[in-house]
C-alpha cells in the first residue's frame, strides 16, 4: 500500500480500543502497539511525518500494512499487545532479551544419590521445584552454600559409579566435600545428608540446626571429639545459611524498585530487587535512546514480570506509567495476588529511587563509547533546535578592547570534534568605535562571499551557525545571509553569570534552553569556549604587536639595538626626551643622536 493509502485506511478505523500491527513488503510484523482509540491513534503515523523522532520515520518509511484487533476494553488491548510482543518480537518494539525468568532450585529424591541443580522453568518431570528466586546468581548462591555448609559434591562424578574410581578433589581436602566418591561413605548417609538439605530449601532450619546440635551432644559423650566437632562447624554453618536465606529466598517478593537512565547513545532500565528491606539483587538492560522514556519503561515493565512467572507486592517507578492500573489488575489475574505500583516522593522509598536511578545511568554510561556520546549530543541537539543532527557547526565571536584592534573568529565543528585547518580569523577592516553588531555583519558577509565564490577553504556550507552573543547578533548574521540570498539556521548563544552558554536564541527572540540537557549544554559550552578562545588569542596577538611597536622605531638610524641601548640607559621615553645632544652621543653616532633629540623637539633646531 501506498503513503496515501495507509493514511486513508488509518482514517477508516473506529473509535474503540485494540491493537494495531505493522508489517513491512515481506509480511514481517515490525512494530506492535495498542490504543485507546485506534483512529486516533494510528492515523498519528500517516499525518505530519516532519514532527516524527528520526526512528519513528523510519519505522513509517518501511510500513507496507497494517493490521488491527479490536478489543472488548483496554484491559484486553494491553493483555493481547504484550502477547503479541512475545510472539512476534517486532523490530521497533522495544524488547526485553533476557526473558530467562526468575530460576529455581530442583532436587529429585526418587533418585538413588539425589542432587541439588539450579532449574531455569518449572517441569511436570515429578521432581520438587524450590523458588523462585531473585535471579541465577543469587539461586546459584543458595545452592553452594547448601553444599559447603553440609559438605555435598559439586563436581560431574555419578554415583554410585564413580564411588571409589579416584582420589579426593581439592575441595575434600579443603574440608568442603566430605569425600563421597570414596568408599566408605555409605547412600544411607548420603540420603540422610540431602533430606537436610531438602530441609534448608523448605526453611526449616531450627529442625536440622537441633538434628546436627543432638549428634553433636552424641559424638562428644561417645568422646567422638573430631566427629563433635564437625557436626559443630556444620551446625554454626547451618544456623548461618537459615540468617542468609531469610534475605535471599524472598528476593523480588517484597518490593522491586524500577529505575531509568540515559546518556547521549544509551538508556537502561533497572531493577533492584528488596527483601525484607534488603537489597539482594539487580537485574537490568540497555539499549539505544528510545523516542519516549515513559513508554519504554512501561514496555520493558509489562515484558519483565510477564515472562518472569511471578511478581513482587510492591514496585516503586521512576514516573507514572499510562497504563498502571491495567497493568496490576494483568498482573492480578496472572499471579492472583495485589500488586502495588507507587512513584516514592520522599523518605525510604525515593532513597532506594534515586540508588536505582543511579544504577541505570552507570550501566549506560558503561557501554557508552566516546563516539556515541558525541554522536548522541549531536542527534539530541538537533532535536532540540527542531532539525537533524548537524554534521558541520561554524561559530563566530568578535574581540576587542573598546573598539581597539577589533578581530572576529570563525571556528568548525564536524561531528562533534574540533576541525583546525577551517578555523579562520578576521582583522575588521574600517570599524569606528565598538560595534559589534557591524563587526558581526562585515565577519559573516566576508565569510559567505567567499563561500559564493568558491573560493578553497570556504566552499563548504554548514549546517549551522552559532553566533557567540545574544538575539542582537543573531539578527545581524541573519540579515547578511538574507542579503546574499542565503539560508543556514542561525542562534544566538546566551551566557549565564558564570560566561556559560544556557540558552540558544533565535534571530526572532525565541529562548530554547540547553542547561537542562547535560550532553547539549556540554557540547555547545564546548564549541563557545574554543570560540571565544581562538578569538582572544589573535586578538592578544594584535595588541602585543600594537604595544611593543614604540614610536622609537619611526626615528631614522635607530633600529632595534640602539632602541634597547636607549631604553636600557633612560628607562623611560619621559626621560629620554629630557636628555641633550651631548648625552645622547655618549650613545650613538652624531646623526642619529640628532634625529632623537628633533623627534622629542620638533620645534628646536639642532
Amino acid at each position: 500500500m501506498c503513503f496515501e493509502e495507509l493514511k486513508e485506511k488509518a482514517l477508516g478505523l473506529p473509535y474503540a480500543p485494540g491493537v494495531y500491527i505493522m508489517r513491512d513488503k515481506t509480511d514481517k510484523v515490525i512494530y506492535v502497539g495498542k490504543a485507546k482509540k485506534l483512529k486516533n491513534r494510528v492515523s498519528q503515523y500517516f499525518q505530519d511525518t516532519a514532527s516524527h523522532t528520526p526512528k519513528t520515520r523510519l519505522m513509517v518509511s518501511r510500513i507496507d500494512h497494517f493490521d488491527v484487533i479490536v478489543a472488548a476494553s483496554e484491559f484486553e488491548a494491553l493483555v493481547l499487545e504484550c502477547s503479541l510482543i512475545k510472539r512476534y518480537l517486532p523490530k521497533y518494539n522495544i524488547l526485553l532479551k533476557d526473558d530467562k525468568g526468575y530460576p529455581y532450585i530442583r532436587l529429585d529424591m526418587r533418585e538413588p544419590y539425589p542432587a541439588i541443580t539450579l532449574a531455569s522453568r518449572l517441569e511436570e518431570d515429578g521432581a520438587v521445584y524450590y523458588g523462585p528466586y531473585g535471579s541465577r546468581g543469587v539461586t546459584q548462591s543458595v545452592i553452594d552454600a547448601i553444599r559447603q555448609t553440609l559438605r555435598l559434591p559439586d563436581c560431574a562424578k555419578k554415583f554410585p559409579r564413580d564411588i571409589g574410581k579416584s582420589r579426593p578433589c581439592l575441595r575434600y581436602h579443603m574440608n568442603q566435600c566430605a569425600g563421597w566418591c570414596q568408599e566408605g561413605l555409605t547412600q544411607e548417609i548420603y540420603r540422610q545428608t540431602m533430606e537436610q538439605a531438602r530441609q534448608l530449601l523448605l526453611g526449616n532450619y531450627k529442625a536440622v540446626a537441633e538434628d546436627l546440635r543432638g549428634k553433636m551432644l552424641s559424638a562428644a559423650e561417645d568422646m567422638e571429639f573430631e566427629l563433635a566437632a564437625s557436626y559443630r562447624d556444620r551446625l554454626n554453618a547451618v544456623e548461618a545459611l537459615g540468617q542468609k536465606q531469610t534475605v535471599t529466598a524472598g528476593a523480588a517478593t517484597d518490593t522491586d524498585v524500577v529505575g531509568y537512565g540515559q546518556t547521549e547513545a544509551k538508556a537502561c532500565f533497572a531493577v533492584l530487587h528488596v527483601s525484607g528491606g534488603n537489597l539482594v539483587d539487580k537485574d537490568y538492560q540497555v539499549f539505544p535512546v528510545p523516542d519516549d522514556a515513559e513508554k519504554a519503561v512501561e514496555s520493558l515493565m509489562e515484558q519483565y514480570y510477564l515472562s518472569r512467572g511471578m511478581a513482587p507486592r510492591t514496585i516503586l517507578l521512576p514516573f507514572p506509567v499510562e497504563d498502571g492500573e491495567l497493568f496490576t489488575q494483568l498482573l492480578e489475574k496472572e499471579y492472583g495476588k495485589k500488586v502495588t505500583l507507587r512513584v516514592p516522593q520522599r523518605g525510604e522509598n525515593m532513597r532506594l529511587m534515586d540508588l536505582a536511578n543511579k544504577n541505570a545511568l552507570e550501566e549506560a554510561r558503561r557501554v557508552t563509547s566516546r563516539e556515541e556520546k558525541v554522536s548522541g549530543a549531536l542527534a539530541l541537539l538537533g532535536k532540540t533546535l527542531n532539525m537533524a543532527p548537524p554534521h558541520r557547526v561554524e561559530s563566530f565571536d568578535i574581540s576587542n578592547i573598546s573598539g581597539a584592534d577589533m578581530v572576529a573568529s570563525m571556528v568548525v565543528f564536524e561531528d562533534g570534534k574540533p576541525r583546525r585547518s577551517d578555523y579562520k580569523r578576521f582583522k575588521l577592516e574600517n570599524m569606528e568605535g565598538q560595534d559589534d553588531y557591524g563587526a558581526m555583519r562585515q565577519v559573516v558577509r566576508r565569510r559567505f562571499v567567499h563561500y559564493q565564490a568558491g573560493d578553497k577553504g570556504f566552499d563548504q556550507a554548514p549546517d549551522l551557525l552559532l553566533i557567540d552573543g545574544g538575539v542582537a547578533h543573531a539578527g545581524a548574521a541573519l540579515g547578511v545571509l538574507e542579503d546574499l540570498g542565503l539560508s543556514f539556521p542561525v542562534f544566538g548563544m546566551v551566557k549565564d553569570d558564570r560566561h556559560r552558554t544556557r540558552a540558544l536564541v533565535t534571530p526572532e527572540g525565541r529562548e530554547i534552553a540547553i542547561d537542562r540537557e547535560p550532553a547539549v549544554f556540554a557540547l555547545v559550552g564546548s564549541i563557545q569556549e574554543e570560540t571565544h578562545r581562538f578569538a582572544i588569542t589573535y586578538h592578544r596577538q594584535l595588541r602585543s604587536k600594537r604595544l611593543r611597536y614604540s614610536e622609537l622605531d619611526a626615528i631614522p638610524g635607530v633600529g632595534p639595538k640602539r632602541k634597547q641601548l636607549l631604553l636600557r640607559t633612560f628607562k623611560s621615553l619621559s626621560a629620554m626626551g629630557q636628555a641633550s645632544v651631548p648625552e645622547l652621543e655618549r650613545l650613538l653616532p652624531k646623526d642619529a643622536a640628532a634625529a632623537v633629540y628633533q623627534h622629542f623637539h620638533p620645534q628646536e633646531a639642532t
